[in-house]
């Protein structure tokens, strides 16, 4: 299912450091946080919402990866590459799929100022309490996996779904 294609102008750049080896008692405790917050959580819902997290965050270890696993778990193409314009695509995207995404942009995207109070009742709406608990904690683990990616330049495109949950 996997296909690798590399362009003869565009070299793959390697890694600047290997965080599993070089600081393994974070990585793990990473791991053991990703694990954590996806509990009771959607799968295909899971992976939407790291999708776009890393998309804003122009992770693109991380796209890759989340693109390949929503894939594995039955999501389409055609809602993953509409992703980037889910607003404009909302016909895609259930209700609650559309009050998840506004929370992921609402926390990714901090600068912009806090979380606004109708995309947080929006989600409230659309999750039980625990629920939006552990949808905000994906989000969260999600932010944080990019800023390690983006940072040791984590390369994407050897991903294989199964071999590893980031």
């Amino acid at each position: 299912m996997t296909t690798t294609t590399t362009h003869a102008n565009a070299p793959e750049h390697p890694a600047r450091l290997d965080m599993g080896k070089l600081a393994p008692g974070v990585y793990k405790a990473m791991v053991a946080l990703d694990a954590a917050s996806r509990k009771g959580v959607d799968p295909v819902l899971a992976e939407l919402v790291k999708i776009r997290t890393s998309q804003l965050n122009h992770c693109a270890f991380c796209i890759d990866m989340h693109s390949k696993d929503a894939l594995a778990a039955g999501e389409s193409a055609e809602r993953i590459i509409q992703l980037s314009a889910w607003e404009e695509s909302q016909h895609f995207y259930t209700d609650k799929e559309l009050a998840a995404l506004a929370l992921t942009e609402a926390v990714t995207v901090l600068t912009d100022g806090f979380v606004p109070d109708e995309v947080f009742a929006r989600a409230a709406k659309h999750f039980e309490e625990a629920e939006l608990a552990q949808l905000i904690a994906v989000i969260m683990v999600i932010n944080s996996w990019n800023r390690i990616a983006v940072t040791t330049r984590m390369v994407p495109g050897h991903y294989t779904p199964g071999s590893a949950k980031v």
